[in-house]
């Protein structure tokens, strides 16, 4: 399924940590939600600076959960963005998503 965000929403897709400083793996049921997520697509009358594959801070219980290829992604509304992390958004843009190829 292909999901657009319409209006002023941004579809995005949480980032998981999966392994600790020390090496170890933590199952994602272990984990709650996380706050910094890619941003998967763009709504066509958001208004703040972000593009596509940019990681950002999202507010605790923004959004709404959807699943898509078994993948849970979020639909938030853009004033629930609350910072845009620089350093993050280029080691994770680079990362493949879900059913592409580098």
């Amino acid at each position: 399924m292909k999901i657009k965000p319409l209006l002023d929403r941004v579809l995005l897709k949480p980032i998981q940590n999966q392994k600790t400083d020390l090496g170890i793996y933590v199952p994602k049921e272990a984990t709650e939600r996380s706050h910094i997520m890619k941003v998967i697509a763009i709504g066509d009358c958001v208004e703040i600076n972000i593009g596509l594959g940019d990681c950002v801070i999202v507010s605790k219980y923004a959004g709404t959960e959807v699943i898509d290829d078994n993948e849970k992604l979020y639909v938030v509304n853009q004033y629930d963005i609350l910072a845009r992390l620089c350093e993050h958004s280029e080691a994770i843009a680079n990362e493949p998503t879900k059913g592409e190829s580098k």
